[in-house]
């Protein structure tokens, strides 16, 4: 059982009553107190001159002074700050470095007790301020000086933030330039528990809304000339930039570590950055990730991973980006996609509509220098396979040499050198510079990648060597010149027995062409093209088999795209007697006509009736494909 004790006798106690006026005074405290609460946060109107001058003494210490127009705001809570609706900072001299809109001053509220006026943070609505137009004259140096100075030494000298809301940054690009970013909100901070800065914040540059962050950046080292980490982002609509490792100030200012280039649509994204790099119109999307060193306005990558559309290459590169961008570079590949390259050339020199003529101008193909070295184990140009590749890509001012040292072609070894010169009095004209061989070419494998009929089978050798001149493309066709041989040993026609068509008079056997049954086996086939004012003569061009030969002679127009030529078959051997057949061969490239010429014996010969061919197009459909917009 729980024990109880027992309830002594006593007085009650008397329970405490509030009398009425105490009640009242209660009350009246708490309703003072919220109402002063209330007032402390409402923006009290106060003389601008006075007010000016009190934040003025913060800014004193950095060489600077404060103009204000109409009245001033003071507001009490939740921290003491000073609102003036027109503001302009200037040096002592006079200089304008930023005209506000509206100027926020937070004071530090420690600094108050203590009598001592020190801004907390200072905050620019609608300001504008110019660090390029006026800064030729250094008017900045003292300014960021004194700040530097507060940076190392006094800790507690320095505002902790500033907040820029609406505003214009007036500066100066690389190339010197004057340039606004417009709509400028940001947020930089030393907090007093880090010794890092950190910024944020996005703003118009060249129509694009661009977001850049910024931190891990120790401004105290920086400013005294030591090291410092940082991180950085910067992304534009097209593309974006991350990098992370160590700053170093100084009179040599170093960054190294790693980061990440992805640019979608590089033309457009050079467009927005002001510069240019070489043979940029070529390139879509560019990616480069890996470690670097940026120095005296070079970077450089020691290892570097670079994505160029659908290919991935691997080595090394450097950048000079003041004055011409120049970039040197030692890339390779396993697999590398030369299609968007082909593409372009191909939109280049295509002449196919009548009365087009396409500029050929290397200003926006040689914005910047490029010395590049590349090698790739194999690629592909559409259907086509080329595997062991090491070329060179060389781009100055004046021009674009590019030179295919090795290559496997079909089984054949391919070299090429071709070289685009400007030249004329303004520079608008082009001269071309053509040279190739290759050796022992599997023709008829190649006509099977490009997605052709196999009618031609035959190891082939070639070498062209090939010049001209002119402003757009249809005058560097008109004025081609040179040379170009070409030979097939130990051959075959394959759906077409020529020994059969003498035997007929030209004619061809009813479905024979459907049946691709006819073979023509020679020995040796040949035929030199030489070029003059973009019409080629065909000379010197023959076929030798067992029992058949042929010899052709015409001419090939470059600017008609047109050919124009005739074709002699005769016997060998025991029916050398028998007269010659002849052929005749016109129309355009890609439609030319094979037609039979009658023999004249003096009577109807159903023999000689006439037969019209349609021969491929000169430029397959599968790399046709490329040349698409």
């Amino acid at each position: 059982m729980p024990l109880r004790l027992p309830k002594l006798p006593g007085p009650a106690l008397p329970r405490p009553r509030l009398g009425r006026r105490a009640g009242w005074a209660l009350a009246c405290l708490g309703g003072l107190a919220a109402a002063g609460t209330v007032a402390a946060s409402l923006d009290w109107t106060v003389p601008a001159g006075p007010a000016a001058r009190f934040a003025e003494r913060a800014l004193a210490g950095y060489g600077l002074t404060l103009t204000v127009e109409g009245p001033a705001e003071l507001t009490l809570l939740p921290m003491p700050r000073l609102g003036f609706a027109r503001a302009r900072i200037a040096t002592r001299e006079g200089e304008t470095l930023a005209e506000s809109g509206r100027l926020t001053v937070e004071l530090a509220p420690t600094a108050l007790l203590a009598g001592r006026a020190e801004i907390a943070t200072v905050g620019l609505d609608g300001a504008r301020i110019d660090l390029g137009r006026r800064d030729r004259n250094g008017v900045w140096h003292s300014p960021l000086k004194a700040l530097a100075g507060r940076l190392v030494g006094d800790a507690d000298g320095h505002p902790r933030r500033v907040l820029l809301s609406g505003s214009t940054l007036s500066l100066r690009d690389a190339d010197g330039a004057f340039e606004t970013a417009d709509g400028v909100e940001a947020v930089m901070s030393w907090p007093f528990w880090s010794a890092s800065l950190e910024c944020a914040g996005s703003l118009t540059w060249r129509g694009a809304r661009t977001r850049f962050a910024l931190s891990r950046l120790n401004a105290g080292a920086l400013a005294g000339g030591g090291a410092t980490p940082f991180a950085a982002s910067l992304v534009w609509p097209d593309g974006e930039i991350a990098a992370e490792g160590t700053f170093t100030g100084g009179e040599d200012l170093r960054l190294a570590g790693s980061g990440r280039l992805q640019a979608r649509a590089l033309p457009r994204t050079l467009a927005w950055l002001g510069t240019d790099v070489a043979l940029a119109p070529f390139v879509g999307d560019l990616s480069l990730e890996g470690p670097f060193e940026v120095a005296a306005g070079t970077v450089m990558m020691s290892r570097v991973a670079v994505g160029i559309g659908n290919s991935r290459l691997e080595g090394a590169m450097s950048a000079l980006l003041a004055g011409r961008p120049s970039v040197q570079a030692t890339l390779a590949a396993d697999t590398l996609d030369l299609g968007p390259l082909l593409g372009g050339l191909v939109r280049l020199t295509d002449t196919a509509q009548p009365g087009a003529s396409q500029a050929v101008a290397l200003r926006p193909l040689t914005g910047g220098d490029l010395d590049l070295r590349l090698s790739a184990a194999a690629s592909r140009i559409g259907p086509v396979r080329i595997e062991d590749i090491a070329a060179s890509l060389l781009v100055r001012s004046d021009g674009i040499e590019a030179s295919l040292s090795r290559a496997r072609l079909a089984g054949t070894a391919v070299k090429g050198r071709l070289a685009l010169i400007a030249a004329g009095e303004d520079g608008g004209d082009t001269e071309l510079r053509a040279q190739g061989s290759f050796d022992r070419l599997d023709l008829g494998g190649l006509l099977a990648d490009l997605g052709q009929e196999r009618w031609l089978f035959g190891g082939t050798q070639g070498q062209f060597v090939l010049e001209s001149s002119g402003r757009d493309m249809a005058a560097l066709v008109g004025r081609l010149s040179g040379r170009a041989a070409f030979s097939i040993d130990n051959g075959t026609l394959a759906g077409l027995d020529l020994s059969d068509v003498i035997h007929r008079n030209g004619a061809v056997a009813a479905g024979a062409l459907a049946r691709r049954n006819g073979r023509t086996v020679f020995e040796r086939a040949a035929v030199t093209l030489r070029f003059a004012d973009g019409v080629g003569e065909i000379g010197d061009g023959f076929l030798k088999g067992p029992t058949v030969s042929a010899a052709i002679r015409g001419r090939l127009s470059l600017p008609e795209r047109s050919l124009k030529a005739q074709v002699e078959l005769q016997h060998r051997g025991g029916e050398a007697a028998r007269r010659p057949t002849r052929f005749d061969l016109s129309g355009p490239l890609d439609r030319v006509a094979v037609t039979a010429v009658p023999l004249d014996r003096g009577g109807a010969d159903p023999g000689s009736v006439p037969t019209a061919l349609t021969l491929p197009a000169a430029l397959p459909a599968g790399a046709r494909a490329y040349a698409a917009p």
